[in-house]
């Protein structure tokens, strides 16, 4: 059994530690909020992109574009060349969040033929390295304090390669925040956009429209007769894709530094209450050890004054 000094110096060491802890959680929580806040500032931007991108496609539907998986050649080629955005974060101490993405990435990496990695975030970069994963060395970047420049910055990369035709689908795996208590790693294609989706998304709020009382079909001649689109329906499209890349990636960059954030919080809160739980253990453990220790010292005490008292008596004879 350890003796009292010893145990005191292990409720030292787990105090300080509880202190970092509870400030590490402080620190997690004032993140999160503002990771919040600026979600909740890009939706409204994001929106009107995907509605234009929509209306777009609804009075183009035959419309054949770069950036779409309707291309004759695109349903021709047997095999892709697939590129993978992984968005970890930069450090630990965050519970399963690093680990429940690797995992989602090595699942969908392992299936593929041709691909490149692009990985966002140190940890996952060391991660995929250490495994042999031809990782894009030029390619760096964080999802910590994440900013609309470097959201255009990876943009730009992917873009970049996308036209050159080096990739041929693009997919980004990254963490969302289901409630406080739960993230879940997801896939999404980011590049080539599906235009069924965009169709399917456009025709049910025209549904819609019509259960409300607005006569569609009205609705559309009328609308037709004005649309126009300049300089052309492929070029405006263009840039509005580039658009809706840069706030996608720019939307999972918050994203995933508030799921980080939230899974350092629950982390750290699980941490400081370990930590309570050993220091009530240890507390008790000192008390029995410094009880027994002072019992040990009464004892002691109690049988020298009977010595001295024998020793007295007999010499007293």
């Amino acid at each position: 059994m350890a003796n009292a000094r010893e145990i005191q110096n292990r409720i030292d060491s787990i105090r300080d530690t509880m202190k970092i802890t509870r400030a590490m959680y402080m620190m997690s929580s004032m993140k999160l909020r503002k990771a919040k806040q600026k979600l909740e500032n890009t939706e409204p931007y994001f929106t009107s992109l995907q509605e234009q991108i929509k209306d777009i496609l609804y009075h183009y539907p035959d419309m054949q574009h770069l950036y779409f998986d309707n291309r004759n050649k695109d349903m021709t080629e047997t095999v892709k060349k697939k590129g993978f955005v992984i968005v970890t974060g930069d450090k630990g101490m965050a519970g399963a969040y690093n680990l429940n993405v690797l995992k989602k990435a090595r699942e969908l990496i392992d299936q593929a033929e041709d691909y490149r990695l692009f990985v966002v975030g140190e940890l996952g970069r060391q991660f995929f390295k250490s495994q042999g994963y031809p990782v894009e060395e030029k390619f760096v970047y964080s999802a910590n304090n994440p900013s609309i420049h470097r959201a255009r910055m990876m943009t730009e990369y992917i873009i970049d390669l996308y036209q050159k035709e080096e990739l041929d689908e693009v997919y980004i795996i990254l963490t969302r925040m289901v409630n406080s208590l739960s993230e879940e790693a997801e896939i999404h294609r980011l590049l080539p956009l599906q235009t069924h989706k965009f169709l399917e998304e456009e025709m049910l709020e025209k549904i819609q429209n019509e259960e409300g009382g607005i006569d569609q079909n009205e609705a559309r001649k009328l609308h037709d007769d004005w649309y126009l689109i300049y300089p052309s329906p492929t070029e405006v499209l263009e840039k509005l894709v580039y658009n809706y890349v840069t706030g996608f990636f720019y939307g999972a960059l918050v994203e995933a530094s508030a799921c980080e954030e939230n899974a350092r919080m629950l982390a750290m809160q699980s941490a400081t209450n370990n930590a309570e739980a050993m220091l009530h253990d240890l507390s008790i453990e000192y008390n029995r050890v410094r009880q027994a220790a002072i019992t040990q010292e009464i004892t002691e005490v109690i049988g020298g004054a009977k010595a001295l008292k024998k020793k007295k008596q007999k010499q007293e004879r």
